[in-house]
């Protein structure tokens, strides 16, 4: 059975695309970019700043969907630079503190609306 998560207190998706799916016990949270869902800017001072909003709408799809963080089995960082690496490493580990997911960073040449990080995550839950 798949059902489709959505809520106001995460961005909108900017394409033909669900800000999550859950499938079963696995909830599937698309890549998240840096938009403050009220008011629908760019939090992009900086990369810090950048990658806190990331974290943020993801742990409101996480809420709505009756998960958190500790659910995360894996996650995908795209950078528009790996220059920003430990910075956005920093402010990942402040979302874990055990038991960490599976996870890949890569650089890619262009994400959407030119910010310089994505996020998306894979959850499961018994």
């Amino acid at each position: 059975m798949k059902t489709i998560i959505h809520t106001s207190s995460a961005p909108a998706p900017i394409g033909p695309y669900s800000q999550a799916v859950k499938a079963g016990s696995m909830l599937f949270v698309s890549g998240q970019i840096c938009i403050d869902a009220e008011t629908g800017e760019l939090v992009n001072q900086d990369i810090n700043a950048e990658t806190s909003q990331v974290m943020h709408n993801i742990s409101q799809l996480l809420k709505e969907a009756g998960y958190q963080f500790s659910d995360i089995v894996k996650t995908t960082i795209f950078l528009s630079d790996m220059a920003h690496f430990a910075a956005v490493n920093t402010v990942y580990s402040t979302f874990f503190t055990s038991d960490f997911p599976a996870r890949e960073t890569v650089a890619v040449s262009g994400l959407p609306k030119n910010v310089n990080v994505e996020i998306s995550v894979t959850a499961y839950k018994s």
